[in-house]
C-alpha cells in the first residue's frame, strides 16, 4: 500500500472527513483490518485565509509546500491538498516536491464525465468561483462551469465558509440560502452541482438537491484510495 500525505487544516473540519473517507475506502478495497497508511500535516487555517485574502499566492504556496515537504521527508509517496482553493498552487507544489500530487479537479472532472454531464454549477470560495485555476481545468475537460451570478451570493458563500463551516458551525438558515443559490444555478441550466469547497458537503447533501451533486471531499479521497491500493489489487 502506498503511503498518502495529507496537507490538512484547511480547514480541520473537512480534514476529518478526508481521514474518514480514506480509511473507509481502503478497508472497502482490501477488507479485514486494512486501513490507510497515511500522514497528516495540518497547517494553521488563519494563515491560509490571510494569505488568500491578500491574494498573496506566493505566501500560500510557501505555507503549503513546506507542509508537503514535511510529508515527503516523513515518507509520503503522494500528496493530497485537502482543499479545493489550495489547488491554486498545486502545480507549483507538485514541481517543487517531486511527488505525485492527486489533483482534485482531475478527479471531479472524471466523476462528472461518469454522469454524462456537460454543464455544472460550481460553488466554492470566491477564489474557486471567480479565478480561472479551477474553471479552466474543467473547461479543458469539456465541462462548462456556471457560478452564482450575484456578487452578493458569492460573498455570502465565502463568508459562511470562513466563519461558520470552517469552524464546524452548521446553520439551518445558511443551508436554506445555499439551496436557493443552487436552485438559481439549476434554473440557468446546471445539470449538476460541484460542492467545490471541502466544507460545503458538511451542509449540503445529495438528498437536498434535485440534480447530481459532486462532493469534492469524497471524490478526492476516493482518488487517493485508488492511488494507495493500485499495487495491492
Amino acid at each position: 500500500m502506498k503511503k498518502i500525505g495529507l496537507v490538512g487544516g484547511i480547514s480541520w473540519t473537512s480534514t476529518v472527513d478526508y481521514y474518514r473517507y480514506l480509511n473507509e475506502g481502503i478497508n472497502e478495497k482490501l477488507g479485514g483490518l486494512n486501513f490507510a497508511d497515511c500522514l497528516i500535516r495540518s497547517v494553521n487555517f488563519d494563515d491560509f485565509q490571510r494569505f488568500n485574502a491578500a491574494y498573496d499566492w506566493d505566501a500560500t504556496f510557501e505555507l503549503l509546500v513546506n507542509a508537503a515537504e514535511d510529508l515527503k521527508k516523513a515518507g509520503a509517496e503522494a500528496i493530497v491538498l485537502c482543499a479545493n482553493t489550495a489547488h491554486i498552487v498545486s502545480d507549483r507544489i507538485a514541481e517543487r516536491v517531486d511527488l505525485p500530487l492527486i489533483e482534485i479537479t482531475t478527479a471531479v472532472a472524471a466523476a462528472i464525465h461518469e454522469q454524462g454531464l456537460k454543464k455544472v454549477g460550481l460553488l466554492g470560495t470566491t477564489y474557486t468561483m471567480e479565478l480561472d485555476f479551477y474553471k479552466d481545468k474543467l473547461i479543458a475537460a469539456g465541462i462548462a462551469p456556471v457560478i452564482p451570478e450575484s456578487q452578493e451570493d458569492r460573498d455570502y458563500i465565502e463568508d459562511t465558509l470562513r466563519n461558520e463551516l470552517g469552524r464546524g458551525f452548521l446553520n439551518p438558515e445558511t443551508k436554506k440560502q445555499y439551496l436557493a443559490i443552487i436552485q438559481q444555478l439549476i434554473d440557468r441550466g446546471a445539470e449538476g452541482i460541484i460542492l467545490g469547497c471541502t466544507e460545503i458537503p458538511l451542509l449540503i447533501h445529495q438528498e437536498d438537491v434535485a440534480v447530481p451533486v459532486f462532493d469534492t471531499t469524497k471524490i478526492h479521497a476516493e482518488a487517493a484510495v485508488a492511488f494507495a491500493v493500485q499495487s495491492c489489487e
